[in-house]
C-alpha cells in the first residue's frame, strides 16, 4: 500500500515527460521516423530513473 503513492507519481511524471517530449518534436520539426527514437530514449532513461529512485527510497 505504501508503493501506490509512488507508482502514481512515477506515472504523473512519465505521463508529463512524454508531453514534454511532444512538444520539443513539434517545436524544433523532428521528422515522424527520427521522433520515435528520441520518445524511446527519453522513455528509457526516465524509466531507470524512476527504477532507481524507487529502489533507493524503498529498499536502503
Amino acid at each position: 500500500m505504501v508503493y501506490l503513492p509512488f507508482l502514481l507519481f512515477a506515472s504523473i511524471y512519465l505521463f508529463v515527460i512524454n508531453t514534454m517530449t511532444n512538444s520539443l518534436c513539434i517545436q524544433k520539426e523532428i521528422p515522424e521516423e527520427k521522433q520515435a527514437k528520441v520518445f524511446r530514449t527519453i522513455n528509457v532513461l526516465i524509466t531507470i530513473l524512476i527504477t532507481s529512485s524507487f529502489v533507493r527510497i524503498f529498499f536502503t
